[in-house]
């Protein structure tokens, strides 16, 4: 409850201590209703968020202000400063508690294009998710287009902590055949309170979250500050949740100078950004707006807002499209290697396997790096002899590999093929490797040194025992 409704408790009691007759409902807003009897003002519904009226019944109602309650939310639109200027922006108040906060509302044809991809092109995603039947933290198998929420926040700081204020809280979402753009923004930093039942209202029916890096820093900012205002609001609910900056560090970190939004939708999505507020400049256009209450100054940061989470959506398709190698986003070789990566640490070595083999026949330059890989496969799935086939086809080729795979090796002919004498060749070729490293690096493990003495020690004991075990019996019969 806000301060002024508490301090209408009170009003009947202070004009009868005062003994003052009630003011009379004079013209303008100086008009003041009467407490009731008990003091207590009467409750009024408050504004929906989204409710039909045009804009100009809004501004109708609001300049009618004299002949409605002076606590009500009419009151309240005649007191928002510049309202005509925020009805342009296509945003009207939410009241909640004699408080209001701006709620922006665009909406946008399913068949509308934004960067590579037309709005309705998540539908066929959500149609792939289901028909490839796999698992994946992207994966939208059993779910709606309808069920995402694709969201993004403005705050007063660009790090955590409780006195991080969000004063925006913007998301895209399908409803029917269009894409519905939300904003909630705080008009005053009072009105936190308002700011959430708004939110909270439009968003109930969503199920899962898809953000930029929303994981580690929007939700647990609504999170905290919702947790200072539990007493006021209504619960947050348990949103699933897509974080997509994951997918693009995956895909892209050694690609891109960064994987900041703004570049990877200019250099990977084909949205170009015109006349755009940096992200950084979002809080101090915040504050200047606090002190001259103009829509105008915070346009900007709106508009930036709202690329944002329509972005989402598009690069939500393209990532799909990459990890099912869709027609439209077959990815460069490189891209190719990334998917197979992605999907090796899941464990799906079947689909990582073929986006290796993509990566080899597109880009040359990586056709050992790929073959490299799909032998890590092999050796995963058991199929040593494969494993072995594929890394010694690479080093025949002048590739030099890693003391990792040489060790790996090692291990194969020891225990599984029982080639001790290729055994101890690989030992000693990665022995070497890590020597040359540690060099270079000037950083040596006694541990992994003695790791890799102990293997040489054994191999070169059994392979000894086994040139001893041929004199003596003949060859073949070991």
């Amino acid at each position: 409850m806000s301060l002024k409704s508490k301090l209408n408790r009170f009003k009947g009691h202070l004009t009868r201590e005062a003994q003052n007759p009630p003011p009379s409902s004079g013209d303008g807003a100086a008009a003041v209703r009467e407490a009731p009897a008990d003091g207590v003002a009467e409750a009024e519904a408050p504004i929906a968020p989204m409710a039909p009226a045009a804009p100009e019944e809004v501004l109708a109602a609001a300049h009618a202000a004299p002949a409605a309650p002076a606590d009500g939310p009419a009151a309240a639109s005649a007191a928002i400063p510049f309202l005509q200027k925020w009805l342009d922006l296509s945003a009207r108040p939410y009241v909640w508690e004699d408080e209001y906060v701006m709620v922006r509302e665009l909406r946008y044809p399913a068949s509308q294009r934004h960067g590579r991809y037309a709005f309705s092109a998540l539908h066929e995603t959500m149609a792939a998710w289901e028909q490839a039947g796999l698992q994946h933290p992207l994966s939208a198998a059993g779910k709606q287009a309808e069920d995402l929420l694709f969201f993004d926040t403005e705050t007063t700081g660009l790090h955590g902590g409780a006195g991080n204020t969000v004063f925006l809280l913007g998301h895209s979402r399908f409803e029917g055949d269009e894409v519905v753009v939300r904003q909630h923004f705080l008009a005053a930093p009072h009105a936190e309170a308002a700011l959430y039942h708004s939110f909270l209202q439009d968003s109930r029916t969503a199920t899962d979250l898809v953000t930029y890096n929303g994981k580690s820093f929007d939700w647990p900012q609504v999170k905290t500050r919702h947790t200072l205002l539990r007493d006021l609001v209504p619960r947050l609910p348990s949103f699933g949740h897509y974080d997509l900056l994951h997918g693009a560090r995956r895909l892209w970190r050694e690609d891109l100078e960064s994987c900041r939004l703004s570049l990877i939708e200019r250099e990977k999505l084909g949205v170009v950004r015109e006349d755009d507020v940096p992200g950084h400049l979002a809080p101090i256009r915040y504050f200047d707006f606090l002190t001259d209450q103009d829509p105008d100054t915070v346009a900007g940061v709106l508009r930036h807002n709202e690329i944002d989470v329509l972005s989402l959506i598009t690069l939500y398709i393209h990532l799909s499209a990459l990890l099912l190698a869709r027609e439209q986003a077959e990815g460069s070789g490189e891209e190719r290697y990334k998917v197979g990566q992605w999907y090796e640490a899941l464990g799906d070595l079947e689909r990582a396997m073929e986006a290796y083999r993509q990566a080899a026949d597109r880009a040359p330059e990586l056709h050992h790096k790929a073959k490299i890989a799909m032998g890590r496969c092999y050796k995963k799935r058991k199929e040593w002899r494969q494993a072995l086939q594929l890394w010694e086809e690479v080093s025949q080729s002048g590739t030099p590999l890693s003391e990792e795979i040489l060790t790996e090796m090692a291990k194969l002919y020891e225990h599984q093929v029982k080639d001790f004498e290729r055994a101890l060749f690989c030992a000693e070729r990665a022995y070497e490797r890590w020597r040359q490293k540690a060099a270079l690096l000037r950083r040596r493990s006694k541990t992994e040194e003695a790791a890799y003495r102990k293997r040489l020690e054994r191999l070169a004991q059994k392979a000894a025992q086994g040139t001893a075990d041929q004199a003596e019996y003949g060859p073949g019969l070991v």
